[in-house]
Order: C-alpha cells, then sequence, then structure tokens
C-alpha cells in the first residue's frame, strides 16, 4: 500500500529504514512525551519487524514517511489496530504520527495525517478513528484538534495525563 500527497509517500516501512528510524527514535526531542530513547539500532529493527507484524495479522500498521523533494524517510504516520486496551477501546483504528525534528514545523504531519484519515474512512470505511497524546504535547494536540479530532476526555497511560480523541466518519467527509 501506497498513500501519496503533493510532498510525501507514504509506504511499509521497511528493514533498509533502520538507520532514519533510529536516528528519530534516539533523540530525546521527539522522545520526550513517548517512552525512554532507543540506544541501539537493534531497538529501531524490531520495532520496524513489530510494525512489519501488524501489517500481515491486521492489514494496517504505521507507514514510512518519504519527503518527495529529498527521497529521505523523514518519520512515520498511520493506523494502528489497537489490541491492547488503551482509554477501554479495543479493536478500533488508533492514528499516530512520530518525525525527525528538522521536519516539524513544515506542516508534513498534518499532511501525512490527512492522507491517513482519507485511507482510512474511504478505503477502510472506518465509522470513527481514534487518538492520543500526552496532554502536555502542545504540537500534536494542535495537529489533532486541525484535523478535526474532537477531544473527548483524558486519561492515564503509564503515569501519564493524556488527551483522547475521536473522530467519526459523518464529521470528516
Amino acid at each position: 500500500m501506497i498513500l501519496e500527497t503533493e510532498r510525501l509517500i507514504l509506504r511499509k516501512l521497511e528493514d533498509t529504514d533502520d538507520e532514519r528510524m533510529f536516528l528519530m527514535d534516539s533523540d530525546p526531542e521527539v522522545m520526550k512525551y513517548l517512552e525512554t530513547p532507543v540506544t541501539a539500532i537493534e531497538q529501531s529493527r524490531n520495532g520496524i519487524k513489530m510494525i512489519q507484524k501488524q501489517y500481515a495479522e491486521n492489514g494496517v500498521g504505521r507507514l514510512a514517511v518519504v519527503e518527495k523533494e529529498s527521497g529521505l524517510m523523514i518519520g512515520w504516520c498511520g493506523l494502528k489496530l489497537l489490541k491492547e486496551p488503551i482509554n477501554g477501546y479495543v479493536e478500533t483504528l488508533d492514528l499516530g504520527y512520530r518525525f525527525i525534528p528538522e521536519f516539524w514545523g513544515k506542516g508534513y504531519a498534518w499532511e501525512a495525517a490527512k492522507a491517513t484519515l482519507d485511507y482510512g474512512f474511504n478505503e477502510l470505511k472506518a465509522s470513527s478513528i481514534y487518538a492520543y497524546a500526552d496532554s502536555e504535547n502542545t504540537g500534536s494536540n494542535h495537529i489533532l484538534r486541525k484535523l478535526g479530532f474532537e477531544n473527548t476526555g483524558e486519561f492515564e497511560d503509564s503515569g501519564v495525563k493524556c488527551s483522547w480523541y475521536e473522530l467519526k466518519r459523518e464529521k470528516y467527509l
């Protein structure tokens, strides 16, 4: 599966994405509101394998985001089928994204997420798509609201206060 926007290509993650994934996931600024930064490229390789397994088992997973102009993988974005309950939800589609800092502030997260939502609602025929972000992550929360997500409350995930978002198909289309 490949999604394309004016400036980006979204494609399945490949084993060769390990160095760019490590560059992103080892950056403390990227991981500030997420888990602990990775310290070895093997951790990024394992992350890619886990996502590749999700493609096979669930038909969806986070996608590599490639900037057309440079040909570089600049982050990932995509839908994940929640298999473990998060905020009481399970078997629902979760939108997520993560980018290398030099590509922040250029509208890429919004652009990639918009293409992902189009795919989720138009191709997968999802009735709702969910997302969540650390309540203090102003950038991510701003993007989700700009995409049309409704903040439906807060919950704790591993001791971190998070905002929970929902976007219904009829509000999006």
